[in-house]
């Protein structure tokens, strides 16, 4: 049984752990989504191991390179439109090992 409430500083909270994204396996995918979009197509980058900032940077790249916008969502980079192989030819160039994932 754990302590819920103490009368010296109120209600104790548990720590919770700050959840890990898993590892990945060394290679980039990217996929076209539209569901939940309303028929518009977004390009899904996931499999980087990068920290937020990092991911936010390349997504700002990207976005200048697609010449369209895009966002960070939960490790993952969503680049709006069908902008899969100008993605692919740029992370190429970084050096990511790439493979374009879906239909």
């Amino acid at each position: 049984m754990s302590l819920v409430y103490s009368t010296d500083v109120g209600r104790i909270k548990q720590e919770e752990p700050k959840a890990e994204r898993p590892k990945g396996d060394g290679i980039v995918r990217i996929q076209r989504e539209t569901k939940g979009r309303k028929g518009k197509g977004v390009c899904v980058v996931t499999g980087l191991d990068m920290e937020d900032t990092q991911l936010k940077l390349l997504a700002a790249q990207l976005k200048k390179v697609c010449g369209c916008g895009g966002s960070v969502k939960d490790g993952d980079i969503e680049i709006q439109g069908d902008n899969r192989e100008k993605i692919k030819d740029f992370l190429t160039k970084q050096g990511h090992t790439v493979k374009l994932a879906g239909g």
